[in-house]
């Protein structure tokens, strides 16, 4: 093998994303009511509810959780993202203010 062969990158591969990676924050509500869905599925004993309640509500729980990760996350980020827009603003308009005295 040659030197030509083989290129190289500096980007470093990374696994594949988690299945809930790219969900926004519709898609976290979706998961919540999923997941709170399939809770009441459980305490109903409907058809399709395992044997083992515990499994139904563990199964049931994840799901929530991971939703709940992902609102908070979308909330944190979009707040962030305010507060880097109000502090740009604030300081284009005080170089605005400071240049014309």
């Amino acid at each position: 093998m040659t030197h030509k062969d083989v290129e190289r990158t500096d980007e470093r591969g990374y696994g594949p994303e988690p299945w809930w990676a790219g969900f926004g924050g519709w898609g976290a509500v979706v998961l919540i009511v999923v997941g709170v869905t399939g809770a009441a599925w459980v305490f109903l004993r409907l058809p399709g509810t395992p044997d083992e309640l515990w499994t139904g509500y563990h199964q049931a729980a994840k799901v929530v959780a991971i939703g709940m990760v992902i609102a908070g996350t979308t909330v944190i980020g979009r707040r962030r993202a305010r507060a880097e827009g109000a502090e740009q603003a604030a300081a284009v308009e005080e170089a605005d203010h400071s240049g014309r005295a």
